[in-house]
């Protein structure tokens, strides 16, 4: 049986940027230690392995790897899973593809363009979960900031939908673009929290359009630094919503990415709060780059 295996581009605008993702096809025919081989190989943030339906449905199951180790979600190999399932596995126009993962049931929604390519994907995350809040000079110092540069105006919070992430809001792009982890006051930190990445992000963009800049670091993954994190958007939307940063009740913005290292990236984050409850929803366009087999 050949293993197959493609390469995508997520939350790119064209080919060659976003985040890329290898989305392997045949996971059954993989053991746990020769996926971990895998992802590491690959070298990517994130690796994925499809497994065969049970049904007749559009659910499938998948493992999710990074170099380093096995996560529960993530957002970007999520898109670009539903993608590849799409075009290569069902090769039929369908409006939702769910992932089945350690986190739960992902719901990937399809629009296509005039000439039936698909043209952009969104899922729907779990619902926001907030975590424990953290001291701002503690934080700017795990990101070699200075203290002034950590917004006063909301906290530094870690949050989750299906995988954690601390949130640290900054204020200028001259300030996130300094900023450089220090793996000891990093992992002195996560002591206390489930999190292992951290997500900084400011009003100020490189790009007008865009609404936030955002970076992910998450060197304990084995990523030092993410190009475009879906997980971390929802997170992030999540976040947004909950303290009101662009006004209250619900956001549709666009969100820039990987610009420090040099995979520019564009999420699309939107959501609402409904009788004390929030939903959070992460798009982006996906572009196919490769097809392999293993040998």
């Amino acid at each position: 049986m050949k293993r197959e295996f493609y390469i995508v581009d997520v939350f790119a605008e064209e080919k060659y940027a976003g985040n890329q993702l290898a989305v392997f096809l045949d996971g059954h025919l993989y053991s746990d230690s020769e996926m971990q081989k895998l992802a590491g190989e690959m070298h990517f943030s994130e690796t994925v392995f499809i497994f065969p339906r049970e049904s007749s449905g559009h659910i499938f199951k998948a493992r999710i790897f990074t170099p380093a180790d096995e996560i529960p979600f993530a957002g970007h190999p999520t898109l670009g899973t539903a993608y590849v399932i799409a075009r290569e596995i069902l090769k039929d126009r369908v409006e939702e593809v769910v992932l089945d993962l350690p986190a739960g049931r992902i719901p990937v929604s399809l629009t296509y363009d005039p000439a039936g390519e698909i043209e952009n994907l969104t899922m729907r995350q779990l619902e926001p979960r907030f975590g424990p809040l953290l001291n701002a000079d503690m934080a700017a110092a795990a990101l070699n900031v200075p203290p002034a540069e950590i917004d006063p105006r909301f906290p530094v919070q870690e949050v989750s939908t299906g995988m954690p992430f601390l949130i640290v809001p900054l204020q200028t792009l001259a300030g996130i673009r300094s900023a450089r982890v220090n793996l000891e006051e990093l992992n002195r930190l996560f002591d206390r929290f489930e999190s292992r990445a951290v997500l900084v992000f400011c009003p100020e963009t490189y790009d007008q359009k865009n609404t936030l800049h955002v970076r992910v670091f998450a060197p304990c993954l084995g990523v030092p630094e993410d190009p475009a994190t879906g997980s971390a958007g929802g997170c992030l939307a999540g976040y947004l919503l909950k303290y009101g940063y662009l006004g209250a009740g619900q956001i549709d913005i666009t969100v820039e990415q990987g610009y420090e290292v040099g995979r520019k990236s564009l999420l699309r984050l939107s959501g609402n709060v409904a009788e004390g409850k929030i939903s959070v929803f992460v798009g982006g366009r996906v572009f196919t780059v490769a097809k392999g087999c293993l040998l």
